[in-house]
């Protein structure tokens, strides 16, 4: 992959669950139809406009059933591409490139729709400095596929997984009995490479979290008003991230508020598939 965020050993394990799951004992409809020696082209190709994502990941899915299948590409991904654009030529045994037609649509299908509704976010912000953000709500068992396809999109990428950074969130105040407290617990074990954020309802919470010199400070559910008097309060001090309520006709409205960081899930949760096809 032309990207580290995916490596091709987990990229080639997870294709070959993939496959086991769509192929089980066999491909009773092509190999009964299709002698062994049987070749076919075909072509890759969208149906709408949008951003390309996850044709590395396409081509694995084909060379993992036959390595001698020719894949001839066109884009790559991040490129914009067109509806009736050819992304790709494949050439070899049918057996292998018909067997393989929906598992490899299923991850570019999807990766290529999250990137394209991303770049739309990312685009409605114009010139202000926020970026975009994705949550962990993501497909169980897909979730660097859907990050990859968000950074993919132009979108900055927020933790992976639980362990990457401390997030206090409003049960965890409550259960701590306060916000200095909560962080003053939690310091005492993790590592010093570890940021700590911090989910702010109010003013007065954004204060505490600057106190206890949070390293991100999120505003939950705000008003624009009340995040451009955040901004104002924090002044650099923090990383700010703005969150809920987030909508591609929202997004720019809170961008100008002058926060860093916007996080929404819609970008993945809410993406659409883009529509791409395997002609013969």
């Amino acid at each position: 992959m032309p990207n580290t965020l995916l490596q091709d050993f987990i990229i080639e394990e997870h294709i070959k669950n993939a496959l086991k799951e769509d192929i089980g004992f066999g491909d009773i409809t092509t190999d009964y139809l299709y002698p062994e020696e049987a070749e076919i082209t075909a072509e890759l190709r969208t149906r709408q406009d949008g951003i390309l994502c996850g044709i590395e990941i396409a081509k694995k899915v084909f060379k993992i059933l036959d390595k001698d299948i020719v894949f001839e590409q066109y884009y790559r991904d991040g490129e914009k591409i067109k509806s009736g654009d050819i992304l790709a030529k494949i050439s070899g045994s049918a057996r292998a490139i018909l067997t393989g037609e929906r598992t490899s649509l299923n991850y570019i299908q999807r990766l290529s729709g999250i990137a394209t509704e991303t770049r739309k976010y990312q685009d409605e912000i114009g010139n202000n400095k926020a970026r975009i953000t994705d949550t962990r709500k993501t497909t169980p068992g897909f979730r660097m596929f859907e990050k990859y396809a968000v950074h993919t999109g132009g979108a900055k990428l927020h933790r992976f997984n639980l362990s990457d950074c401390v997030m206090i969130k409003d049960n965890h105040i409550k259960y701590a009995g306060s916000i200095t407290k909560a962080v003053e617990t939690i310091r005492k074990n993790i590592s010093h490479t570890h940021k700590i954020e911090i989910e702010c309802d109010t003013i007065n919470q954004v204060k505490e979290a600057l106190e206890i010199k949070a390293d991100i400070i999120m505003l939950d559910n705000m008003t624009c008003e009340e995040m451009k008097e955040c901004v104002k309060i924090i002044s650099g001090r923090a990383i700010i991230e703005a969150s809920g309520n987030v909508t591609i006709d929202t997004v720019k409205k809170i961008a100008e508020t002058g926060v860093d960081v916007i996080s929404s899930s819609a970008i993945v949760a809410k993406a659409k598939t883009l529509d791409i096809a395997l002609d013969m």
